[in-house]
């Protein structure tokens, strides 16, 4: 069920807390760790602060308020955060009034909560995704009442639109349009801590999209768990129909998909509007073996994943495919690894993300027998990073001499102050040099030469 944010008791506690803190010039300090969904809700927290009366700083010793927002997917992750808020202890030493939350994913793990309720104590509250929209109250609460509170228990019935956002670009924006997962792929904590498949209603969704257009925006990044799941009014490769319809200089991506739900009528969908919809799709494959698929529960399998990327490359010639793959899950042989590098040398992947697997409480593949040795499992991430950097290399290389358009998203890092750095359609990084600022514009370049990742080119 789709609700408004103002007529949630939200609203209420957004006055009650401005009342509170009103001429006191109160910092607020958001850090991110995660995925692009997460990007997306701290977009939204920002603007609750900002309503609220605090004004953003990027200095957390500054801050009266810090929010973390967490990721859970990897062990790693879930340390780092833990170590991020760790050392936010002596910031309330020195000022007791500091409201420190913990949201996100991580947020949402009972046994997480547990533990940051009983060793973080300078911890105010967590909160977990789907009930964002109840962060004014609990900053009421803990101003007010001085209340840790650990709220966490999935909201799976409710989107709350209304919520606007304070964006990180001016130019690039991520629009959610669906919620959770209905998967329980047996290796992933995200049905548990997202909660089931909430879809947004198309129209909210096309409506934010246009002012985006209308407002400036270049490229629009749809996000979803399983985006390509998304059913509301209309399909997904509808909604993106109707989203490449609307006027404007503007490229459309979307991320992640499923397998299972690339249907012919998004292929198609691609196809028509290649125009608007960039040439990249990013199809997680996790493995190369059936059985280890079966067991990870991916409802397809390898001859399924084929036929699926065939599709793709004959609709859309040209196009990248990325994908991600997990090292060492539960019982992986060396022949199930090798079947892995085998697909890898058929589909040929622009691009990889390779992780080793995490195992997660509250996941069935955590109780599986056969648990893979740490160092067995770096030995094979090793070798399979090592391949796609020659594979990656050969995709990149037939780029040089082409004449490519190039949105700029930012200054180049490894460069000087006019080099620029930007993507194609099909998602190649590629670095310039330009004598004008053009970030946040399209510009057209001339590859001149390859690496595994990044295209070096000039402006013409």
């Amino acid at each position: 069920m789709n609700i408004d944010f103002k007529e949630t008791d939200s609203e209420k506690y957004v006055s009650l807390v401005k009342g509170i803190i009103a001429g006191t010039g109160k910092l607020a300090y958001v850090t991110t760790l995660g995925c692009q969904q997460n990007e997306a809700d701290s977009e939204k927290v920002r603007f609750m602060a900002v309503e609220m009366g605090y004004t953003l700083t990027d200095i957390p010793e500054n801050a009266d308020l810090i929010v973390v927002n967490t990721c859970a997917i990897r062990e790693h992750a879930e340390m780092k955060a833990l170590s991020l808020i760790g050392r936010y202890k002596a910031l309330k030493k020195e000022k007791p009034e500091l409201v420190i939350a913990v949201l996100g994913c991580m947020a949402a793990e009972a046994h997480v909560a547990k533990t940051i309720k009983q060793t973080f104590r300078q911890v105010s509250f967590t909160l977990e995704p789907s009930m964002i929209w109840k962060f004014p109250k609990l900053i009421y609460n803990a101003l007010n009442h001085g209340e840790r509170e650990f709220v966490f228990g999935v909201d799976d019935g409710n989107i709350v639109e209304g919520i606007d956002k304070i964006r990180e670009s001016d130019k690039c924006a991520w629009v959610s349009v669906m919620h959770g997962c209905n998967n329980f792929c047996s290796y992933c904590i995200v049905p548990y801590v997202r909660g089931r498949e909430r879809s947004r209603d198309s129209a909210e969704i096309i409506a934010e999209c246009r002012d985006l257009i209308n407002r400036g925006y270049k490229e629009i990044t749809l996000l979803g768990q399983n985006v390509n799941s998304y059913r509301s009014d209309m399909t997904f490769a509808e909604l993106i129909s109707k989203i490449a319809e609307i006027d404007g200089d503007f490229i459309l991506r979307f991320m992640t998909s499923h397998p299972k739900d690339v249907s012919d009528e998004l292929v198609k969908a691609m196809k028509i509007y290649k125009d608007k919809i960039a040439p990249s799709f990013h199809l997680p494959m996790q493995s190369g073996s059936d059985r280890i698929l079966k067991a990870m529960n991916r409802t397809y399998d390898t001859a399924k994943y084929l036929k699926t990327v065939e599709k793709l490359r004959a609709a859309v010639p040209g196009i990248a495919i990325t994908t991600d793959i997990i090292v060492g899950f539960p019982g992986e042989t060396p022949e199930d690894f090798e079947m892995t590098l085998e697909m890898m040398r058929t589909v040929r992947f622009d691009m990889i993300y390779a992780f080793i697997y995490s195992k997660r409480e509250g996941t069935r593949a955590a109780t599986f027998d056969c648990q893979i040795p740490e160092e067995e499992k770096s030995r094979r991430i090793g070798i399979l990073l090592d391949m796609q950097k020659d594979i990656s290399l050969e995709k990149n290389l037939p780029y040089v001499g082409r004449q490519e358009r190039v949105f700029v998203d930012s200054k180049s890092k490894r460069g000087g102050k006019n080099e620029y750095s930007g993507r194609t359609a099909s998602n190649k990084v590629v670095h310039f040099h330009s004598e004008r600022d053009v970030v946040g514009e399209f510009v057209n370049v001339k590859i001149l030469s390859a690496g595994t990742v990044i295209l070096d080119a000039e402006i013409i």
